[in-house]
């Protein structure tokens, strides 16, 4: 689909910068919109796909359960943050590969970064009832 649009867009790239980084925007646009849409047509988001698992990987179920709970405590973060979430501790990205990515300094990313944080352990200390 990334390629197809590139394709139709191609008028709009400028020549001498970064053909990646122009083709990630793009995967990523078309990849939120496609978040949205589903969201619109379902009640749920971000959900374990049982298609993704390994038949000799299965997880216990204490896990999908927690799996469950983290995704939907990812969902509920502001969509900037969630997504610099995901390429740091899901995908793997450093910071200034997250930066390069998302075409944002490299402050920004740790910015969203200790945001999501605090608002992930808050959410955990709500749950958990603790407190100091």
């Amino acid at each position: 689909m990334t390629c197809l649009r590139a394709l139709e867009k191609a008028d709009q790239f400028t020549p001498g910068t970064h053909l990646d980084r122009w083709l990630f925007v793009m995967a990523r646009r078309l990849w939120l919109n496609e978040l949205r849409r589903d969201a619109i047509r379902q009640t749920e988001s971000f959900s374990a796909n049982a298609d993704d698992q390994h038949p000799a990987e299965i997880p216990s179920s204490e896990t999908n359960i927690l799996a469950r709970e983290v995704f939907q405590k990812m969902n509920a973060l502001p969509e900037a943050q969630r997504v610099t979430a995901l390429l740091v501790f899901v995908e793997g990205y450093t910071y200034a590969e997250t930066a390069d990515l998302l075409d944002i300094p490299p402050g920004t990313v740790m910015s969203r970064i200790s945001a999501a944080r605090k608002t992930l352990a808050a959410q955990l200390e709500a749950a958990t009832g603790t407190g100091e």
